[in-house]
Order: structure tokens, then sequence, then C-alpha cells
């Protein structure tokens, strides 16, 4: 059986080591990925429904399966368990049976409203909601971390769409030139010119935007600054001699490009993806906040922003948001910064 070694490049793993000896961009790069990694497993730590549940000797787990009627515990109900109540049973009982409930114990969607108390709800230990409620009575914690999650899906997808077109486009515009390129340079200009926000608008009062839509037509005018870098590269990269010496072998334009300039590019295009990816997250939170993004009662940190502005005394409201993004965007931009200083060409090459 033939045994297949992958090597790494012994200068992908020195920028590697240099990324993880910037202590400020490496610890922020753990930070990030971990909030990322909480967000896209949120069911087990923000959740309505338990992890696990115990009941005459069997075990059952809610949180990814079915939805359970409160009579598959001994209930009297057909509709889905009250895990929280069913908790406070069985605690009660003292039967070996138990549950065990997420960290937050609530849905990003789930309206908590106890007698006498009119939302927003202050932060409190003992019902759960450790950063408090917002103005319908959903726990701010739980749209916190669904809210982020929406938002990193969507600016990493934004960012993949707008890296294959930005880079295609200019790497023919930087190869080709002439009239290709000047071709391209038109259409950039006049196209630049267009008020995406007021495109946004229009199309928001037509149909009610989605998690897609939103990402199509950020795309559609995000995918020129890309563009214009990739230009000035590939200008750059076509005139060396490992380039020139591929055209007197016969090498094709599709693989100079893709085979041998664009893996000499890669350390530049990296170091603008942390920044790409911040700028999503910024201008996702921006359209919720002014009401055109994506539509309620989607998890949404604009949407909290907004409900912040409009009820200051709840300081709880604004004060959970600004941190959490406060705390993003420093992170991503520490990482972008080491990420920057580790991919920089001009420490590990000699130009002639």
């Amino acid at each position: 059986m033939q045994t297949i070694i992958m090597v790494i490049n012994p200068l992908t793993i020195k920028k590697f080591k240099r990324f993880k000896s910037i202590k400020r961009g490496f610890y922020s790069f753990l930070v990030i990925l971990t909030m990322i990694l909480a967000s896209f497993f949120a069911e087990l730590l923000v959740n309505n429904r338990a992890i696990a549940v115990r009941y005459d000797g069997k075990l059952f787990f809610p949180t990814y399966g079915h939805m359970l009627p409160g009579k598959t515990f001994g209930l009297s109900y057909d509709y889905e368990t009250n895990y929280r109540q069913l908790k406070q049973k069985f605690d009660a009982e003292e039967n070996g049976n138990w549950v065990l409930l997420p960290l937050i114990p609530y849905d990003p969607f789930e309206n908590d409203l106890p007698e006498d108390l009119y939302p927003p709800h202050p932060p409190s230990l003992e019902r759960q909601h450790y950063l408090g409620t917002d103005t319908s009575g959903r726990d701010i914690a739980a749209r916190l971390i669904y809210g982020f999650r929406i938002a990193i899906l969507f600016s990493l997808g934004l960012l993949g769409v707008t890296y294959v077109v930005g880079v295609s486009i200019g790497s023919a515009m930087g190869y080709w030139g002439g009239k290709f390129d000047l071709f391209f340079q038109r259409i950039i200009e006049i196209w630049s010119n267009v008020p995406l926000i007021y495109i946004i608008i229009i199309i928001s009062s037509i149909v009610v935007p989605s998690f897609w839509w939103l990402i199509a037509i950020m795309a559609l005018f995000g995918w020129m600054g890309m563009t214009w870098t990739m230009r000035t590269i590939t200008y750059k990269e076509k005139t060396r001699d490992y380039v020139l010496s591929a055209r007197a072998l016969g090498a094709s334009n599709f693989r100079i490009i893709f085979r041998h300039i664009l893996p000499n590019t890669v350390s530049i295009i990296v170091t603008f993806i942390p920044f790409s990816v911040s700028g999503g997250i910024t201008a996702l939170t921006a359209l919720d906040y002014l009401g055109f993004g994506l539509p309620p009662p989607t998890p949404s940190w604009g949407e909290l922003l907004q409900q912040g502005w409009a009820n200051l005394d709840a300081y709880w409201i604004v004060g959970a948001v600004i941190l959490a993004m406060t705390i993003t965007l420093i992170t991503v931009t520490f990482v972008g910064e080491a990420v920057r200083e580790a991919f920089d060409p001009k420490m590990h090459t000699i130009y002639e």
C-alpha cells in the first residue's frame, strides 16, 4: 500500500511560526476561533431544548433530534416539552430522572414574559437571563450568539463570492491588459458610482431581503476593491522570470495565471481576509440597524442596537451589543495585522 506524504513548504512553515510569535494576533486568533466554533454549536450552549434527559432509565437527546411532546415524559400535553419546567419537576420528585439544560436555557426567538413585569428586563441570575432581555422579552445573550453566527456566515459567504469574482477579473485584467483591461476599467468606474444603499432600499421595498439576497447585492458591488488589487499584482508578476519561462515552455495562459501567478500572490490576498470579514460583519449590522437587512425576528446585532437606541434606560441592551462588537472587531483587526506582518513578502524574499 502506497503511503502519501504531504510536504509543507518550508517558507510556509516559517510564515506560520512568525504568525504564532506575534502574541497579540495569535491569541486574538484563538479567541475569534473559539467564538466561531461556539456559535456553530450554539444549540448546545443556548437553547430551550435540553441537551440530555433521563426518564425511566432511558436517555433522550432533544437538542438535535425531533420534537418530543410532553407526554413522552409523563406530562399531560402533546406539544413540545417545556424542559425548564420538566427539570423543576424532576428535581422536586428526586426519583432518579434528570434534565441537563444548556448554559442559557432560552431560544433566541422565545418570549419570556413573567407576570407583573414589563420588558425589557435587566440581567438576572435567578431567571438565567445573564445579559437581560430585549423589548420583546427575548434573551439578549441568546440573540447575540445566534446573531454572531449569522453575521460570521454572512461575512464568509460574502468574502468567498467577492474574492472569486475579484481575483478572477483582476488577474485577467492584469495579465491580458490592452482593450480587455480598458473595458473593465470603464465598467468598474461606472459601477462604483452606483449608490449601494439606494439599491438596497429599493430592493427592500419590493421584496423581503433574505440571507442570500443580501450576499448577492453586497457582492454585486463589493468585488471591485479586490479586482484593482489583483490587477496591480498581476501586472507586476507577469513580468517576472518564472512567468517568462513558463511562456517559453509553451504553458497556456490559464495555466500561467492559476498555477504560477496566483500561488505567488496568495500571501497578499490572505492579508485582506480578516479585514474583509470585519467589514462584512459591520455592513450587515449597519443594514439591520437601518431596517434594510434581515427581516425580524432574525437574531441580529443591528436590530439590538436599534432597540438600545430607542430604549436608552435599558443600558444592558446597547451595552451588550457594543461589548460584543468591540471584542469581535478588535480581535479580527489584531489577527489581520499579525497575518499581514507574518505573510509580508519583504520579510521572506529579496527583490533584485
